[in-house]
């Protein structure tokens, strides 16, 4: 039998009792989700399903069963499992900015001002209700502009709302000042308030922003895999601050835009990211677009170093995050949102293609059938980008294909990626230096 490695607080779950390391035999799954990751799962060869308290090797939960459940198991040698611990300190909105703004301070106190500026993507934003009167004096500081309104710990675009005034929040604020001995008092619920970006990067006079695919490994070290593919998603209306109250105009997540009369289920406002990289490359330069790519990188490592003090790291546990990024009028991009369980159901055929890959090589990263050396630095899609300090890319590695240019580092966001290819690749390497090993 394998190792068992305790984590505190775990009781022992009667499925982990007998299951020994995992070899030549099948491995077996679990998952809480029907969508396309059931489907990968299912059509991988040599995986097995099972159900209710069966003894799996990896399990894709969801969050509320890892919180509910994380602290009364052992978890064996071999197993694996969705979801860092405290995942939150970094999806949701008000503790992001709150590890990001901390560790922007340090670096100030630390390094400098100009290695602080490094920070510089994320909006001015304050935690409502706690940060009320902070807020309040900024926002008589900048009459006029546009603040954006969204509950802390929701997604798809739920509760989010733009104002100008003041008075437009007074209903929310509205329970804050409730005497603490009124029984009907209703504690409002925690909000971020963000400057609105008011000037977007516009394509076809619509807004739209990135959807990047993270994969951390370990954050003890922090091992970070960025997936070359991904989306753009497009507003359904043109752009405009004359209709503030419009969420087709200012809201690009797909759970709202599909709800507009004119949507287009089969187009689904998406374009790759590879698209999107060529646009940028013929609309102003190879370099402009490289330069864009690279502060995309900059804000998923400043990111994830925010939280790696902080996130409790566990071998057993890996998270797929889907980042949010706005290009503003100058090419430059902002964080809007980092999520922990990123939407794997398709709005069409290229969509499930690419959620399809994504998750496929997830499972190939993380080689459960130990597969690979453990010393790639590509598998399928994803690039090892960060692997306690930064990846560069090999020599004589594939350049970005877009107009030829180039990158010392192993970041290939939007580039063209022949992943079917490059696992037969690397497998039949693997497979060749594991027998001269061997001999």
């Amino acid at each position: 039998m394998s190792k068992i490695t305790r984590v505190p607080g775990y009781m022992q779950s009667k499925g982990n009792r007998n299951r020994g390391p995992i070899g030549d035999r099948e491995i077996r799954y679990k998952c809480s989700m029907q969508n396309t990751i059931l489907d990968v799962l299912r059509a991988r060869p040599g995986w097995q399903e099972v159900s209710g308290d069966g003894d799996w090797d990896f399990y894709w939960c969801d969050r509320e069963w890892l919180h509910a459940n994380y602290d009364t198991m052992f978890l064996q040698e071999h197993q694996k499992i969705l979801h860092f611990r405290n995942h939150y300190e970094l999806t949701r909105k008000n503790l992001m900015v709150k590890n990001l703004k901390r560790l922007r301070k340090q670096t100030e106190r630390e390094m400098g001002k100009k290695e602080a500026e490094s920070f510089d993507f994320f909006p001015t934003t304050y935690e409502l209700p706690s940060e009320y009167h902070i807020f309040v004096e900024e926002f008589k500081k900048n009459p006029g502009i546009i603040w954006i309104m969204k509950p802390a710990a929701k997604s798809q675009g739920r509760g989010i709302f733009l104002f100008r005034k003041l008075k437009d929040i007074t209903d929310w604020k509205k329970g804050e000042y409730q005497p603490l001995t009124d029984p009907n008092r209703e504690v409002p619920e925690t909000y971020v308030v963000q400057r609105y970006i008011e000037n977007p990067y516009l394509i076809g006079g619509r807004k739209f922003d990135i959807r990047v695919y993270v994969l951390v490994v370990s954050y003890n070290p922090l091992k970070v895999w960025l997936y070359r593919s991904g989306f753009a998603r497009f507003s359904n209306s043109r752009f405009s601050l004359d209709s503030i109250e419009d969420a087709y105009v200012h809201l690009t997540n797909v759970a709202v835009q599909k709800t507009a009369p004119d949507y287009d289920p089969d187009k689904g406002c998406k374009w790759a990211t590879q698209q999107l990289r060529q646009y940028l490359t013929a609309k102003h330069s190879a370099d402009a677009a490289r330069k864009v790519f690279q502060g995309i990188d900059n804000i998923i490592i400043k990111s994830l170093q925010s939280v790696q003090k902080i996130i409790i790291n566990d071998k057993h546990c890996f998270e797929m995050y889907g980042y949010d990024v706005l290009l503003d009028s100058k090419l430059k991009p902002w964080l809007i949102e980092i999520n922990a369980s990123p939407s794997l159901t398709a709005s069409g055929k290229d969509d499930y293609d690419l959620k399809y890959g994504v998750l496929n090589d997830v499972l190939n990263v993380l080689d459960l059938e130990n597969r690979l050396t453990g010393k790639e630095k590509r598998v399928g899609g994803f690039d090892l980008i960060w692997d306690d300090g930064p990846v560069l890319a090999d020599d004589g590695s594939m350049e970005c294909s877009v107009n030829g240019s180039s990158t010392t580092a192993n970041s290939f966001l939007g580039c063209h990626s022949e992943r079917k290819k490059q696992l037969r690749e690397i497998y039949t390497a693997a497979q060749a230096l594991k027998k001269s090993v061997a001999s």
